[in-house]
């Protein structure tokens, strides 16, 4: 099968060709093409992937071949599966999605918030073209979209491409893989209950043979307090909850915290990655050597560092992530598993980004949610999870509302519908400050705003 990876000179894609070297199925990924717009990251990549293939030598199957283009058309034509991990306007433009939302007192961060929706209305127009050359070049291609905002921007292709794009992120199933351990069980063994959008989700259950494990860790303060999501929301405010967030959900619970933190550190998370990637990069194109040592131990630290300003105690002090976590075999590995299941009809159960139809309601059906969903050959089928009631319907209708001005916006190249996806985002308190952070957008990106009227 072929596989086309957009983004492909980004630093994570050899965790995703790491997973295709350790699959032996008898269909698999034999064919790899990168894509992007910088050619000098393409070549790097490259060096990364043919050092990672030796390290692999003598495995029970052939590594995929690897190329590397940065023509679009030729890269798509004939896929079988195409990743979508593209960031429009690069770490610069993180940055400026952090900086700019920060400068006006509010979150900076490249997801959530107003900086999700500066990156939404640069990156939508992008997808749907995208979007539309798969549906002209591979319409029987599948696409597993990693680009954020994931759940926004897959549904954005979903327009044109209808179900047969998902989205996938590692955070879900990393929540509940955590909880399952401090329990004392396999995840495989039990049924997962998660239920929201993409970073903004709770899980509020864990069945064991229909009973329900998860009020047992809320009760138990010591278990509660061992896992990353005790350390980041505090086991009092879990308790209250009556539920596990997504991580992403600290920025809601804990804004000024979380704005604090953030600002009072030297430098950004894009700001940091700007730097240390330009290193990297650099290090790798001026030297053959060790390119795919170089890479994994670039990766471990950037994955330690990984939402640092959420792990600052209130004495100033930082905890550390899990080895587990630092490891990774995130998101990666649900990838494999999305393919494994569509291309070899091995069913799987994963949290995913899907078309909502009645999975939760008080959503539209045509919005994409994230829930669990077993997965084979016909594709993702959202399994029953309870309703969101309260305060999480409330925000997730809310932002979902934004995500839906976004696409809106940018596809209509409308500034008032711009304003008013930042205006009425939960993280943006005024619409004197939205018409400030799209007025800063411009400034800082002309190149992908200018053509808002």
């Amino acid at each position: 099968m072929k596989l086309v990876i957009l983004g492909g000179g980004g630093f994570r894609v050899p965790l995703v060709h790491g997973a295709l070297l350790r699959d032996t199925g008898a269909r698999r990924v034999t064919e790899v093409v990168l894509h992007d717009t910088d050619r000098n990251r393409l070549e790097v990549m490259e060096r990364v992937l043919a050092s990672q293939a030796q390290s692999h030598a003598g495995a029970a199957a052939a590594p995929p071949t690897v190329t590397a283009t940065t023509d679009l058309d030729a890269a798509l034509a004939g896929a079988d599966f195409v990743f979508s991990a593209m960031r429009v306007g690069g770490l610069e433009g993180r940055t400026a999605d952090e900086r700019i939302a920060l400068d006006l007192g509010l979150l900076g961060q490249e997801t959530t918030g107003p900086g999700g929706v500066g990156y939404g209305l640069r990156t939508v127009p992008v997808a749907l073209d995208v979007a539309r050359r798969i549906r002209q070049l591979a319409p029987d291609a599948w696409v597993i979209n990693f680009t954020n905002p994931a759940g926004m921007v897959t549904q954005a292709m979903q327009t044109v491409l209808g179900e047969r794009v998902v989205g996938i992120c590692d955070s879900p199933l990393g929540l509940a893989k955590r909880a399952a351990g401090a329990l004392g069980h396999n995840l495989d063994d039990l049924k997962i209950d998660y239920a929201g959008l993409n970073h903004l989700g709770w899980l509020s259950g864990l069945r064991l043979d229909g009973r329900d494990l998860l009020p047992e860790l809320l009760a138990d303060t010591v278990a509660l307090g061992g896992i990353e999501e005790g350390h980041l929301f505090g086991t009092e405010w879990l308790q209250t909850l009556g539920a596990l967030p997504n991580e992403y959900l600290y920025y809601y619970y804990f804004t000024r915290d979380a704005i604090a933190q953030i600002t009072s550190a030297p430098q950004t998370r894009g700001e940091y990655l700007v730097a240390q990637q330009a290193d990297f990069y650099a290090a790798v194109a001026g030297s053959h050597d060790d390119a795919w040592r170089r890479w994994d131990a670039v990766r471990r630290e950037r994955n330690a560092t990984y939402m640092q300003e959420t792990r600052e105690a209130d004495d100033g002090e930082s905890h550390e992530r899990s080895e587990a976590d630092v490891e990774g075999g995130g998101y990666e590995g649900v990838a494999l598993a999305l393919m494994a299941a569509i291309a070899r009809d091995e069913p799987a159960r994963l949290i995913l980004n899907v078309r909502n139809g009645t999975a939760i309601p008080g959503l539209p059906p045509d919005a994409v949610v994230e829930v669990p969903c077993r997965v084979d050959a016909a594709g993702p089928l959202p399994l029953p999870v309870s309703p969101l009631a309260g305060h999480s319907l409330g925000l997730a209708q809310q932002v979902k509302a934004v995500d839906e001005l976004v696409i809106r916006a940018a596809t209509e190249q409308s500034r008032r519908l711009a304003v008013e996806a930042f205006a009425l985002h939960p993280l943006v308190d005024s619409v004197t400050v939205a018409r400030q952070l799209l007025e800063g957008y411009e400034r800082a990106l002309p190149a992908y705003y200018g053509l808002l009227r």
